[in-house]
């Protein structure tokens, strides 16, 4: 599942970008961690963007319209909504270089996010790494009631309508399979990761 820890005070995005192509992302022990691992899981989830199941609960929520929906508004404060900790998660994996190395790719165009805002403030949202026509999810936070699940509902909308092939979730949770995430074994994911690199797919703007 793990490779070994390699030194995580930068994380170069080149690399980075070639370690998503080749079914790889890392993470950290906790936010204090200076280092990071390698993970290659043995059963990778994912959620088929025509299967996505859109909760009872969820579809009142998003015809009241609580929230402004926005795109790569306010990256660095989602990423950091992500790292908090709360009462139901103690500490977080986005450590220092994890955090650095994917404001970057949000510079350059491969990382993105989708925000609920009421009342200009953030109250949750999620961010991802966008390479040929695969969205990797990494994580997403809410500080409202189905404020991440209202995100989680635009993100696959956008990505239908852009033309994305796969939404990669790394794993399942109860919470995501609500959604329709399944596991797929990792030869299986790998053959559908490389079919989705191929082409490209412009999430934003």
């Amino acid at each position: 599942m793990t490779r070994p820890y390699a030194p995580g005070y930068r994380i170069p995005t080149d690399l980075l970008l070639r370690a998503y192509a080749s079914g790889v992302f890392p993470m950290a022990e906790s936010a204090n961690d200076p280092e990071v691992f390698w993970v290659r899981p043995e059963t990778r989830g994912i959620i088929p963007l025509d299967g996505f199941h859109t909760p009872r609960s969820l579809k009142k929520t998003i015809r009241r319209h609580p929230f402004e929906i926005r795109y790569d508004f306010d990256f660095e404060a989602t990423i950091d909504g992500c790292a908090e900790k709360r009462e139901e998660r103690r500490s977080t994996w986005i450590n220092a270089p994890i955090r650095e190395a994917y404001v970057e790719l949000y510079r350059l165009g491969h990382c993105h996010s989708v925000e609920a805002w009421r009342e200009d403030r953030l109250v949750g949202g999620l961010y991802g790494v966008s390479l040929g026509r695969v969205f990797f999810g990494e994580s997403m936070f809410a500080r409202e009631t189905d404020a991440s699940k209202t995100c989680l509902y635009y993100l696959v909308e956008r990505l239908k309508a852009r033309g994305f092939a796969l939404l990669d979730t790394q794993f399942t949770t109860e919470h995501l399979k609500r959604f329709g995430a399944v596991d797929v074994p990792r030869g299986q994911y790998e053959k559908m990761l490389a079919e989705a690199l191929k082409g490209e797919a412009v999430f934003y703007p």
